[in-house]
């Protein structure tokens, strides 16, 4: 279930998704609220789960990891899943992996340092339950990831109905 959200809420996670590093003073100042109720409203929001984790976005190849890969997997069977999941859950090349309705199964983002490293961890999707696995090289990034659209609660509601 969704978590209510003022518009003060998501002012604060809208800065927030642009720039998780601002100081409680700053946030304070931007949306408008005492350092110890900004405080206070960014605690509510992490422990209602609406705020996860608060991480680095690094870029890949500044980092030495020049190239992404998207996987398209497919598993044959419950076993092979099982078999799978566990060996994604070790790969450290796996940055990103997600279960899909459709065609394939799963959606894996993989880093490399080189095709070396590449075609190792493809060997060991391969041989872990992927039955069938498609790769696609990520030639450019045409739009980076964006803050989520994020209205009050009320908002949404009122726009859904409508």
């Amino acid at each position: 279930m969704a978590v209510e959200l003022d518009e003060i809420d998501v002012k604060l996670l809208t800065q927030l998704q642009q720039d998780a590093d601002r100081t409680n003073l700053e946030l304070a100042e931007l949306v408008g609220l005492s350092p110890a109720a900004t405080l206070h409203r960014v605690r509510r929001l992490k422990e209602s789960g609406a705020i996860r984790i608060v991480s680095a976005s690094l870029d890949a190849a500044a980092v030495g990891f020049p190239l992404t890969v998207f996987m398209a997997v497919t598993t044959a069977n419950a076993r092979a899943t099982e078999r799978f999941e566990r060996e994604v859950q070790l790969l450290p090349q796996v940055v990103s992996a997600e279960t899909v309705a459709g065609e394939m199964d799963y959606w894996l983002t993989v880093v490399a340092r080189d095709v070396e490293d590449l075609e190792h961890t493809l060997t060991r999707i391969a041989t872990h339950g992927g039955g069938r696995v498609v790769t696609y090289l990520r030639l450019k990034q045409l739009k980076p990831p964006t803050p989520l659209p994020l209205l009050p609660s009320s908002a949404s509601r009122q726009r859904r109905r409508s």
